[in-house]
């Protein structure tokens, strides 16, 4: 057993921010990563930059552009939070203490460009690769604080909870509470429980349960699932933002930021038609929401596997210098974004949904908070604004951090536990690999950019009678990351299906037809 002050388990920009927050006052934090490096997770391929503020910006203007992008369902409160927030923390993490590497002008002033429905250019980032700018930042910052300890390579398995763990019986009758989680390393296969005065969750989104996405393989949905079986609070998980354009080929689904149709590019058909005109007034700038499900109905209109986005007006040096990191890409791809279109698909991006927190990142369990991309705070309601999380990571990060850090003296209860009882049955990998095909071609299908009734029965069917088959399988096997991983992909993949079919009305990037 291992004991800890405050518990971060996940290694992203959000966990980063709350574990510094939560240091600064002296106490004990550790920070558990299932991957071999703290540099993993969402945050290094956030491509397009951060929210800071414009020259004419003012939080109002803001917050008018999050809530119109959010389909008038985001939390006011939380909304005027971070709009207040944000420019003030950016200045205290991004530009003092971590001092990011930001595009500036001749003049030393941060950049600013614009990105889709944002009124202003209030977006300051580095190339075409900042969220991997702030990320190595903050890291750097977190590896030489004394009070941090780091475990890479260890799977969260459960959360400690007094009604699931505690021998105690009499602990069912007290609030629910999180003192913990139960970890695995990877290398050895050992399990054991690690204590928390409090913890926070930052494990990150859920794009692997879907076919075609932006993120990477490690965004299993383990956050929904270790909260869903201990009993948190989660909501608006239906509303699964899709970004509109990934470079399309058969290798992959890299994303091509928002940034370059801030900067002038131009979504076209095949016949070089600018369709986004015949959907929105903002043309190729409309809300991801809509420009992702235009996109959609083009390639079903036109019989044709995808659309492409065109900058090549732009003069060649200015791109390859604005957007190195997408052209060496695209480049790879076989195509010279500078001189021809970029091949163009929707791809799975974005929870808007997630563990519900409050305006200080608490959960409904006591002694647990969420953030990043795990929680739900409200601020994005049906649709995301591009460049908000980040900004929501450093806000929310910052104020867990520090809540937890503060209430930590005063939840030191600990129980005994129930003693892990060892499997030792084989992992035959080839039932691993078809169930997360199941589960991501179900998700794309059947709960994807558009959805019916028809559609969201069929997969509760499916991936009910799947959830059962691979909670056997897990109840017997040896345990491994990767069986882990698949339990709680296939948990999330329910949890999003039954959100999505109980809400019957269209809404930002819920779109049910019938």
């Amino acid at each position: 057993m291992k004991r800890t002050e405050i518990l971060v388990l996940g290694s992203g920009l959000a966990g980063c921010i709350a574990a510094l927050a939560a240091a600064d006052y002296g106490r004990e934090v550790t920070i558990v990563t299932k991957e071999d490096d703290l540099l993993s997770g969402n945050t290094p391929w956030a491509q397009g930059g951060i929210i800071y503020k414009g020259v004419r910006d003012t939080p109002k203007k803001l917050k008018a552009d999050i809530m119109t992008a959010g389909d008038g369902h985001c939390w006011e409160t939380a909304v005027n939070q971070l709009c207040e927030l944000g420019p003030k923390l950016i200045e205290k993490y991004l530009f003092d203490r971590l001092n990011v590497d930001f595009d500036r002008d001749k003049e030393g002033k941060v950049h600013l460009t614009a990105e889709g429905a944002h009124s202003e250019p209030r977006i300051i980032h580095s190339k075409d690769s900042t969220g991997h700018s702030i990320h190595e930042a903050v890291i750097r910052e977190v590896k030489k604080n004394p009070h941090i300890k780091i475990l890479t390579n260890q799977t969260v398995v459960d959360l400690l909870t007094l009604s699931h763990h505690s021998t105690n019986t009499l602990d069912i009758y007290k609030k629910p509470a999180c003192f913990g989680a139960y970890v695995i390393d990877n290398t050895s296969s050992k399990l054991y429980p690690i204590y928390a005065n409090e913890t926070i969750l930052a494990l990150g989104g859920v794009g692997q349960i879907y076919l075609h996405t932006t993120n990477p393989s490690e965004t299993t949905g383990d956050g929904i699932g270790v909260a869903w079986r201990a009993g948190a609070r989660c909501f608006n998980l239906q509303f699964i933002q899709f970004h509109p354009t990934t470079f399309y080929n058969q290798r992959d689904r890299f994303l091509i930021s928002e940034a370059v149709r801030g900067e002038g590019g131009i979504l076209i058909d095949k016949s070089g038609k600018d369709f986004m005109k015949d959907y929105h007034e903002s043309g190729s700038l409309a809300p991801r929401d809509i420009v992702a499900r235009a996109i959609h109905q083009t390639m079903l209109e036109t019989h044709h596997p995808c659309v492409y986005l065109d900058i090549s007006s732009k003069d060649s040096t200015w791109v390859k210098d604005r957007f190195p990191s997408i052209y060496k890409h695209c480049l790879t791809g076989g195509v010279d974004m500078t001189s021809e279109p970029i091949p163009v698909v929707p791809a799975a991006h974005y929870l808007c949904g997630g563990v519900g927190v409050s305006l200080k990142g608490k959960t409904s369990l006591q002694r647990l908070y969420a953030v990043g991309e795990v929680s739900c705070t409200g601020v994005h309601g049906a649709n995301r604004l591009a460049s908000t999380s980040l900004l929501e990571c450093v806000v929310w990060g910052h104020i867990a951090g520090s809540q937890a850090a503060l209430n930590s003296e005063d939840n030191d209860y600990f129980p005994d536990i129930f003693d892990w009882k060892e499997e030792t049955e084989f992992i035959d990998p080839a039932l691993i690999s078809q169930d997360w095909l199941t589960i991501k071609n179900t998700m794309w299908n059947y709960v994807g950019l558009v959805r019916t009734r028809q559609r969201l029965l069929r997969a509760t069917t499916i991936l009910r009678h799947l959830q059962t088959e691979i909670e056997q399988f897990y109840q017997k096997a040896r345990m491994t990351k990767k069986i882990i991983e698949l339990r709680n992909g296939v948990q999330t993949a329910i949890a999003v299906t039954s959100a999505t079919l109980e809400t019957r009305v269209s809404k930002g990037t819920h779109y049910i037809t019938d």
